[in-house]
């Protein structure tokens, strides 16, 4: 999809030539207020006859509006104009943005809207367009390729917001596209594969490790959740260096079991194919990676992804087996089913010696954090309150929100084992925490926290499909932490900046310009 930001007046608006005009008008205009131009006179007709509310979600479709050229017309209420109910306002438009013979599509907005509304009207057209059409053989893509954001200014900020948002969401469709595809059109290797291909962009490389390497590193746990697929695992380790060669990395790990039928303790029938998206986390990093190739900032992250299936093959783990970590704790493997922290706690451990200034994972990792917080907030984990709160605060901005939960160390009780070191579960209650709290056993004193997507990754029903989530909040961070991140001291223990907010993309990141494709 290509975005254009662009300056248009009422007046301007009215004279684009477009197959679709949507018109966002806030809650703030009244009908003695509006402009005298067409689409100002409509609109205080309109209210003024009752057949058009500015509450959000409201809809007008008109067709072939006089002194107005565009072909179709769509008032949509935009409530209060905040970016939330701007997103709200746009999402409902979905059918009709898809509607044979609309190639053109500008969203004006009727109001002085703030940088968020920009960004969020991004975020809900690219939302509402996404289709999925990797394996279906008659697929017909639609027709919509180019969506004009009229705003009164191209403000800076606006502009950036715009950049931003428009790389975000490519990430976002990276991440839903990867998601999205059937496990046997998403293996690791095929995954490693769209890793490469990423990294083709400036300042990225990558490396890809084998069966062969990652046994040489001694990672146990994530051989022993491998051995039984005949899917090869692979390792993916990416770098993007937009910093100097002395400031510390924030790395990100993303979980990538790219089938989960639970192993030897197997999953129920019911909805196994959702399994396809247990690789929710590797997916994220891959598209926060497609979004920083965009934006080009001045920071350094790395991407670590541990890909692998979890088949009941007959050389598969067994409930009960004892594996060496790559720390060299001792797991008593309980339940092949909670794999995730298996294969996650190795590259937790592997993470250290990039000495990063932050640590950040993100797994579809219990069905426990989806009791606890359902499908509108992810549940964040962390042993840093400044870690904790950039994360919350990014994911506000990004409309992508998380939940703080405990990790007192009481909660490691369960994990206990008479065999090995630890468990790799302990009881039903507060199951997403012990998760949480097993995966801290192997990041020492690194700034570290956790995200479990289980219930925002992806959606079940009507409409099943993957969310892209968290992507939004991970570049929203990186972004704000954009200059904040102290150099390698001579110790080797990296340090962050105390501050912890979000704040818009720097002036280093102009290769995104207000003209832009995704």
């Amino acid at each position: 999809m290509n975005f254009e930001l662009k300056a248009l007046t009422a007046a301007a608006a009215a004279r684009e030539k477009c197959d679709l005009l949507l018109v966002l008008v806030s809650e703030q205009a009244a009908s003695g207020t509006f402009g005298s131009d067409a689409i100002g006179a409509m609109v205080a007709h309109a209210v003024k006859q009752g057949d058009f509310a500015l509450s959000c979600g409201k809809q007008l479709p008109l067709y072939q509006v006089p002194a107005i050229a565009a072909r179709r017309v769509v008032l949509l209420g935009a409530g209060s104009g905040s970016a939330r109910d701007v997103r709200n306002a746009l999402t409902g438009c979905g059918a009709v943005l898809k509607t044979d013979g609309i190639a053109k599509a500008v969203v004006s907005f009727a109001f002085e809207a703030s940088a968020q509304a920009v960004a969020a009207a991004v975020q809900a057209v690219a939302d509402a367009t996404y289709l999925y059409t990797h394996t279906k053989s008659q697929a017909k893509p639609i027709a919509l390729t180019k969506v004009v954001l009229g705003v009164s200014s191209k403000a800076a900020a606006v502009t950036a917001a715009f950049n931003t948002a428009v790389a975000q969401q490519e990430g976002v469709n990276t991440a839903r596209e990867w998601a999205n595809r059937p496990a046997n059109h998403a293996t690791p290797t095929l995954l490693a594969n769209a890793a490469k291909s990423i990294a083709k962009a400036a300042r990225m490389s990558c490396k890809i490790h084998g069966p062969a390497e990652v046994a040489k590193l001694g990672m146990g746990a994530f051989m022993a959740v491998a051995q039984g697929s005949r899917e090869p695992l692979r390792f993916i380790e990416l770098h993007y260096n937009g910093g100097a060669k002395s400031e510390a990395p924030i790395v990100l790990v993303g979980k990538g079991i790219t089938f989960d039928t639970g192993g030897i303790s197997l999953k129920p029938a019911a909805e196994m194919d959702e399994m396809k998206f247990d690789m929710g986390g590797a997916a994220s990093v891959l598209g926060v990676f497609q979004a920083l190739a965009r934006l080009q900032p001045a920071i350094n992250v790395v991407g670590l992804i541990p890909a692998c299936e979890n088949m009941p093959d007959g050389a598969a783990v067994k409930p009960g087996d004892v594996v060496t970590s790559m720390s060299g704790q001792t797991i008593e493997i309980l339940n092949t089913d909670a794999e995730g922290r298996l294969v996650l706690c190795d590259v937790l451990h592997y993470a250290a010696r990039f000495k990063p200034a932050a640590l950040v994972d993100m797994a579809t990792l219990t069905g426990a954090c989806v009791v606890a917080l359902g499908g509108l907030r992810s549940g964040l984990f962390s042993t840093s309150d400044e870690l904790a709160a950039a994360l919350q605060t990014a994911g506000d901005a990004a409309l992508d929100p998380c939940w703080r939960m405990p990790l007192d160390e009481e909660y490691a009780e369960g994990l206990k084992s008479n065999f090995a070191d630890m468990g790799n579960v302990a009881g039903r209650a507060a199951g997403a925490v012990t998760a949480a709290k097993f995966l801290q056993k192997f990041v020492g004193d690194i700034p570290w926290a956790h995200l479990d997507i289980a219930g925002t990754a992806w959606k079940s029903g009507a409409a099943k499909g993957a969310t892209g989530r968290p992507v939004g909040l991970l570049v929203q961070y990186l972004l704000g932490q954009e200059g904040r991140i102290a150099a390698v001291p001579a110790t080797g223990k990296a340090s962050a900046s105390r501050k912890s907010t979000a704040r818009p993309a720097a002036s280093r990141r102009t290769r995104a310009t207000a003209k832009a494709s995704t």
